[in-house]
Formats: structure tokens, C-alpha cells, sequence
């Protein structure tokens, strides 16, 4: 894969398997997640510039509210990023988050704010996460994680393992995530 490709080319071929030219992504933002998509990454690329970036800051925040995720231009998410379906999505702003990591909807990512888990999350490459679950405090999610619906997750996860339940087992596993992440960056 050649380098030159932008972000947003790189978030955009998770959805389609293709190198998309800046008018077929734009024709391709009628679907809401890759819409959001497209405006966080111009609100992350122009965040310290002050025209553009507040002008973006403002778009960015419409669409907020309109689809229901609630991710702002600091929060650190590597090339590759994919929404699975819009609606009721929160991620902490201090919370880092790898490359080719799929999010689905009603997930939350957040800080704690006591004990000794107090802080954000840190989440490797090639992890997939299933819809309603719950990611929390200043934990490492490893490369090639599962994290399986409507889990709660406090804890540190190591590379390639499936995590199920509240509270969160880990099962060891070496595809963890083959099959659920397409198209990789």
C-alpha cells in the first residue's frame, strides 16, 4: 500500500475495500458514519488552526448531536477507524486509540476518576468492539482484541484474546479478530 493515501482515504477504504478519489468519499458521506468520519478528521487536521478550525469545531459538533457520537478532534484514533452503526456513542478525549479499530454503537470509553485504575484507556491495532460495552479507566487493551457486546471492561487485556461478561473474562485467543476486521490499513 503506497503511503501517500490521506486518513480519511484510509478510514474510508475499511468500509469499502477501495482507494476512494476526495469525490467518491464525499459521495459516500450520505451514509452517517462515514460522514462523521469525514468531518472528525478535518476538525483533528485543522484543530490548531484558528479560521478552520473553529469552522470545523462548529460542523463537527452539529453532527454530534445529530448522530449521537461524541468524539472530539483531541481524542487520539489511529488510520483505519470504523464506525459500525450511528447512534449513542461516547469516547473520552484522553482516551488513545489504535489503527483498524471497529466501534459499534452504545460503546463508551471513559475515564475513572478514582482508585487505582484512575485515568483513560489505551487501545492497541485490530481491535473490535461490540456494541453496549464499556471500556474504563487507565487500562491497556492489547493488539488483536475482541471485546464481545455489552462487556465491562476495567482491567488490562493482552494481546490477542477475546473478552466476554461483567465482569470481564479474558480468553486467550490468536485470530481474536479475524473475520470481524476487514479491510485492514
Amino acid at each position: 500500500m503506497p503511503k501517500n493515501y490521506s486518513i480519511i482515504q484510509k478510514d474510508f477504504y475499511r468500509e469499502s475495500g477501495e482507494w476512494l478519489s476526495p469525490l467518491q468519499i464525499l459521495l459516500k458521506c450520505i451514509n452517517p458514519n462515514l460522514h462523521f468520519i469525514y468531518i472528525l478528521r478535518k476538525a483533528q487536521k485543522f484543530n490548531k488552526t484558528p479560521v478552520l478550525g473553529l469552522y470545523w469545531k462548529i460542523v463537527l459538533r452539529h453532527f454530534q448531536i445529530k448522530y449521537g457520537f461524541q468524539i472530539y478532534p483531541e481524542t487520539q484514533i489511529g488510520e483505519g477507524f470504523y464506525l459500525g452503526h450511528w447512534g449513542s456513542l461516547v469516547i473520552n478525549p484522553k482516551a488513545v486509540i489504535g489503527k483498524n479499530c471497529n466501534i459499534a454503537q452504545g460503546v463508551t470509553i471513559g475515564q475513572q476518576n478514582r482508585g487505582k485504575n484512575e485515568g483513560y484507556p489505551v487501545i492497541g491495532d485490530n481491535v473490535w468492539i461490540g456494541p453496549n460495552a464499556v471500556i474504563v479507566g487507565s487500562i491497556t487493551i492489547g493488539n488483536n482484541v475482541l471485546i464481545a457486546p455489552n462487556s465491562y471492561v476495567n482491567t488490562d487485556i493482552p494481546d490477542n484474546s477475546i473478552v466476554a461478561g461483567n465482569k470481564a473474562k479474558i480468553y486467550p485467543t490468536a485470530n481474536a479478530t479475524e473475520g470481524y476486521i476487514n479491510n485492514r490499513i
